[in-house]
């Protein structure tokens, strides 16, 4: 029998109505699958019950005819999301056992459209970081490793630089997808945290425009850039599961009440003619020859395809990164200043309330989170905030400025990298210098400041035989046109699915 992990998900829902398998088949396959893959460590929940119950529903739906877009799908949800009645600890000590009594909105529509839940999977601790290494569950496992690696399912992460990661925050998302331990899974985008993972995996990623997913029950990092998307294994998927993900929603006021297309009516479009910008500031003083030539094969790609190729120039690029470390931790010391032992989630004991604040927010928050929040603090502090905080946002006026020009010049979607390499190995950055890990969202951290969507799609192999990807930067509200030009891509280049499943 086909081994039904491996399908893709538009795949699986073609199966599941031509009544090739069940729901319930389906999810047990992936069950199975997760069990035998937990030295990857990309769940940090797993839900099996709750699945099976959900699929003996979809089973029955199914059986009459009926049933939602995505109906018997098994997917992640990342620890970010809320869930109703199942632990949602944004992968933080300081959320303890915190079991909401609400459903995130995203999650909520895809449970309303059919889908199955299979478990939480693991992130960086409040989405702060670049490698799923600062999550209170432990680093996550990328599946794909170095060509001639021999490294098996043993602890892990336990040689430092043996095992590779997964990129973050949403490495647990893109590890379960390229390990085939769901069918796609959501995942949510500050800085790149799905399309830097999804290079770094082999798996496709999209951060819709910022307002068309609605963040409400999701953990927030940083507000004005903080946005859910899918990561899936191919782009038709993504735009599967986008279709459910997105819409208005008036709990969330920067929701944009727009509405919601059929995206995969996109997939498989015509692109010529598009015009397509490759702007010059993304081409960096040495960068990885192998990023440039993938860069180059993916323009002769869509080149191939009838668009049209034009250089722009985006020249408040070089400020992005400063100023994203500016902004997002300062919104992150706002959003994290509500979790001080009092109402939910983990309390230490103190003298009295002052104390107890203290030591429940040294105990309960990670070195990176409190790295972040002490920057936030500072740059909003009396004397910093004109110098620093308000200086971020200028800057940031002036990045999205940069991109309203290239378009209203009639550029349809800019085209760079998605990562300055490919996966590196656990422990092997950001150990000693926070800020050579920080620089891992050089080519993504734009997107997020102008609040535009962005897709990045796996394009090519490195030396070392790790995938790596490309990134399209689209209009605003457009990310119908990024999937038809990231279908050309992804049948220029082919899929990358995982080539051996070491780890069990």
């Amino acid at each position: 029998m086909t081994d039904l992990t491996r399908l893709t998900l538009t795949e699986a829902r073609e199966g599941l109505k031509a009544k090739t398998f069940s729901a319930t088949e389906l999810t047990t396959a992936h069950i199975a699958a997760i069990e035998k893959a937990r030295a990857l460590n990309a769940y940090v929940l797993e839900t099996p019950e709750h699945a099976l119950t959900q699929a003996a529903a979809s089973d029955a739906k199914l059986a009459k005819g009926q049933g939602g877009p995505l109906e018997g799908l098994p997917l992640g949800i990342k620890d970010l999301f809320a869930t109703k009645g199942v632990r949602t600890t944004a992968c933080s000590n300081i959320l303890g056992n915190f079991v909401p009594p609400y459903e995130s909105t995203v999650s909520g529509q895809l449970w309303r459209d059919g889908a199955v839940m299979l478990g939480k999977l693991n992130n960086d601790e409040f989405a702060m970081g670049s490698s799923n290494e600062t999550s209170a569950f432990g680093a996550v496992v990328n599946p794909w490793r170095r060509k001639g690696s021999n490294v098996g399912a043993g602890a892990t992460g336990a040689v430092e630089g043996a095992h590779l990661v997964p990129g973050g925050s949403s490495g647990g998302s893109a590890s379960a997808v390229a390990a085939d331990l769901c069918l796609a899974a959501t995942a949510t985008d500050t800085g790149g945290s799905i399309r830097q993972p999804a290079a770094f995996t082999g798996t496709v990623g999209i951060k819709p425009t910022y307002g068309r997913c609605s963040r409400w029950g999701i953990v927030a990092f940083a507000s004005s850039l903080d946005q859910a998307g899918p990561i899936g294994k191919t782009v038709r998927d993504c735009a599967a599961m986008l279709g459910s993900m997105a819409g208005h929603d008036p709990k969330d006021t920067t929701s944009v009440d727009t509405a919601v297309p059929d995206y995969e009516k996109a997939v498989g479009r015509s692109v010529k003619g598009m015009k397509i910008g490759i702007p010059r500031e993304y081409r960096l003083d040495g960068l990885n020859a192998e990023i440039e030539a993938l860069w180059q094969q993916g323009i002769d790609w869509l080149k191939a395809a009838g668009a049209e190729i034009v250089e722009i120039s985006l020249p408040h690029t070089k400020y992005a990164l400063p100023a994203y470390y500016i902004v997002a931790p300062a919104e992150a010391s706002s959003n994290l200043a509500r979790y001080d032992g009092v109402r939910y989630g983990l309390r230490e004991p103190g003298r009295d309330i002052a104390e107890m604040y203290e030591k429940t927010r040294a105990e309960g928050f990670g070195a990176e989170v409190k790295r972040r929040i002490m920057i936030g603090t500072y740059v909003l502090s009396a004397g910093y905030y004109d110098a620093y905080y308000l200086k971020a946002q200028k800057v940031r006026t002036l990045i999205k400025r940069d991109f309203d020009e290239a378009y209203a010049a009639g550029i349809d979607a800019v085209l760079t990298p998605a990562t300055p390499s490919a996966a590196f190995g656990i422990g092997e950055k950001g150990s000693s210098d926070p800020v050579e890990m920080y620089l891992n969202d050089i080519f993504t951290v734009t997107v997020n400041m102008a609040g535009l969507p962005g897709l990045a799609v796996p394009a090519g192999l490195d030396r070392q035989g790790l995938p790596l990807g490309l990134q399209l930067i689209g209009r605003p509200f457009d990310e119908e046109t990024l999937f038809s030009l990231g279908q050309v891509i992804e049948d220029a280049a082919g899929r990358f699915p995982v080539a051996e499943r070491w780890w069990g």
